[in-house]
């Protein structure tokens, strides 16, 4: 299983969170499966329950070797972790093998994650109606989801071109977009999400239409720069990124003068905010 070429995609069943990832050239779910034992077993241990049931499989004559693999998964304490994953089929086998009135419930959680694998395939707008769907669920006006779903797709269209330029890794991808935030808002991605109070929410998802546009703006100077200079390599085409940022720069700089005020803000999106372990523990006591 190649990490570069999966997404990370956590599923919810019953409020409880199953580490998913979806790998994009297999077409498939791969699951993991302490987290699906964990479910169904009940176990306060259910990392020690799936390695005893591990060796009972293995026993049993379950290629576990085929039907296992492993992926880095982000654990509770926040850290990145070597973890079993199987795909649908493999998890139903694991399952049948836990005695629980809990298994059945899964059972068809897996079987309609199998169905939603497939109806995706056959019609990419099913996602793209899900992630709108999703959006308004969350309270965004329809003027931004427009927006949004158009730099989704514009996005897609950059990457693409990056990789037709000799970019490969998702380091690489991460090092351009960064060269074309700090071009035009002066931080990286990472400090303009804690510039706006953010941890794990998506950045974008954070913006005002504003700012989206200037995203927008500074990603397609920089496709279309790119698409006409063929830069090749990461040095090259962090030159070119940071031209596409400087677009939208010359595009801020301008409209704050207008406007008389900043449009890269500490707002986020829907206006909420965390409220740190110590202040909520020094209101109890």
């Amino acid at each position: 299983m190649d990490e570069n070429k999966m997404q990370l995609i956590n599923k919810i069943f019953n409020n409880e969170t199953i580490r998913t990832i979806w790998d994009k050239d297999e077409e498939k779910y791969y699951i993991s499966v302490v987290d699906i034992v964990g479910i169904i077993s009940k176990s306060n241990r259910p990392r020690k329950y799936w390695s005893d049931l591990k060796n009972h499989l293995i026993k049993d004559g379950f290629e576990v070797s085929e039907k296992i693999g492993q992926l880095k998964l982000k654990s509770q304490d926040g850290k990145y972790r070597e973890t079993d994953v199987t795909d649908i089929e493999g998890m139903f086998r694991i399952i049948e093998s836990i005695p629980s009135k809990n298994a059945e419930p899964i059972k068809q959680w897996l079987a309609h994650l199998g169905k939603e694998r497939i109806d995706v395939t056959f019609d990419p707008s099913i996602a793209l109606q899900r992630a709108i769907d999703l959006y308004r669920t969350k309270g965004y006006d329809e003027e931004w989801i427009t927006k949004r779903m158009k730099s989704i797709q514009e996005r897609k269209k950059l990457t693409d071109v990056w990789k037709e330029n000799g970019i490969e890794s998702n380091v690489e991808y991460a090092i351009l977009t960064n060269e074309i935030y700090k071009e035009w808002s002066g931080m990286t991605a990472k400090e303009y999400k804690q510039y706006k109070g953010l941890r794990k929410e998506n950045l974008r998802d954070n913006m005002d239409n504003i700012e989206l546009i200037l995203t927008d703006l500074s990603e397609e100077a920089t496709k279309r720069i790119a698409d006409k200079q063929k830069p090749n390599g990461l040095n090259e085409n962090i030159k070119v990124a940071k031209m596409g940022g400087h677009a939208a720069k010359v595009a801020r700089d301008d409209i704050e003068k207008n406007l008389g005020e900043l449009v890269v803000t500490k707002n986020n999106k829907l206006n909420y905010k965390y409220i740190e372990e110590k202040q909520e523990k020094e209101k109890l006591l």
